[in-house]
């Protein structure tokens, strides 16, 4: 395996001793008055190209310290690999791409720890900041609150397809790629930007079960419009196809009795609002005031920004969502 560039810009002063010297652990500085974000993900590969799923699982990992306010600024790589049976390229690739996608994001590795096991798996632990008195929560839902999404669903339905070698799989995993490597710190940087109080990223649970998280938290009712939500290419027809992951399905049925489906809304838009996501958007709550102000901030900057719901009211009474 070739040893990974130093990125020594984004080192200096903040790693004071890490894997250079095979150290039992790292030592790094840490922004004076702030307040640690942590966050662990990893998983198994959902394209075929090492490199991009390094990326992809890096991005995944990363995108729990934005959707809090946070700013990224350590990281530590988590590996299972089957070193006997596959070629250690692969696994060097794999983590090139997490290195370039810690790079991108500002913050810096400190090392991390590999195990041999039959099934590839890749993911960070990582480590950001926020002001102890100001960041995002699933409870920080008001009355009146507009959601904003950063980024299409439809990633868990693709990539079975990808999986399945379907029709088009080559352009699956080109669109795979395009959003679910894509960093989701523009987003963060409009959380801290406008003080906003509530927002998630949409992963394994989907965007409805994510939702429903907020809502539950905040003990408030949530609507989301389901013709607003955006879709990747060819996720629609994938779906009416039965190539729906069976989390997606799990999504569905853990969430049913908090979730009220109005008469008339598509069946596969359902499907598609609870299909498990992998590096999905960020869903911001934005006072209604602020959404013009939010939207053109976001889209100033290359991101997506879809007003796909509103918070109708909060009380004890609420937890739920609606989706019409």
């Amino acid at each position: 395996m070739q040893s990974l560039p130093r990125n020594a810009e984004s080192e200096q002063g903040r790693v004071l001793t890490g894997t250079t010297n095979n150290e039992d652990a790292a030592i790094l500085s840490f922004p004076a008055g702030k307040a640690i974000v942590q966050t662990l993900d990893f998983f198994t590969p959902i394209v075929n190209d090492p490199y991009r799923f390094g990326q992809i699982a890096a991005a995944n990992s990363l995108s729990d310290v934005y959707a809090m306010g946070g700013t990224p600024w350590c990281a530590m790589n988590i590996v299972c690999f089957p070193v006997k049976s596959m070629s250690k390229d692969m696994l060097s690739e794999i983590i090139r791409g997490g290195y370039d996608k810690i790079v991108e994001s500002g913050a810096v590795l400190a090392g991390g720890h590999s195990v041999e096991d039959a099934e590839i798996k890749y993911g960070l632990s990582v480590t950001g900041y926020v002001e102890p008195d100001a960041y995002t929560s699933n409870a920080g839902l008001a009355a009146g609150d507009v959601l904003i999404l950063t980024k299409p669903v439809g990633t868990g339905v693709l990539a079975t397809g990808v999986k399945a070698s379907w029709d088009g799989c080559d352009e699956m995993e080109e669109q795979l790629y395009q959003w679910a490597a894509k960093l989701n710190n523009i987003g963060g940087e409009l959380i801290r930007e406008m003080g906003l109080k509530a927002a998630t990223d949409v992963t394994g649970f989907g965007l409805g079960g994510h939702v429903l998280e907020m809502a539950q938290a905040s003990k408030a009712l949530v609507a989301i419009d389901s013709k607003a939500v955006p879709v990747l290419d060819k996720a629609l027809e994938l779906a009416s196809m039965g190539l729906v992951p069976e989390g997606s399905h799990a999504n569905k049925h853990h969430c049913k009795n908090a979730t009220e489906v109005a008469e008339g809304v598509d069946s596969l838009l359902v499907d598609l609002i609870f299909d498990a996501q992998t590096s999905g958007g960020l869903v911001l709550a934005v006072p209604e005031a602020r959404v013009d102000e939010a939207v053109t901030y976001l889209s100033e900057r290359g991101e997506m920004a879809s007003v796909i719901g509103s918070v109708l009211k909060s009380g004890s009474d609420c937890g739920t969502l609606l989706i019409r």
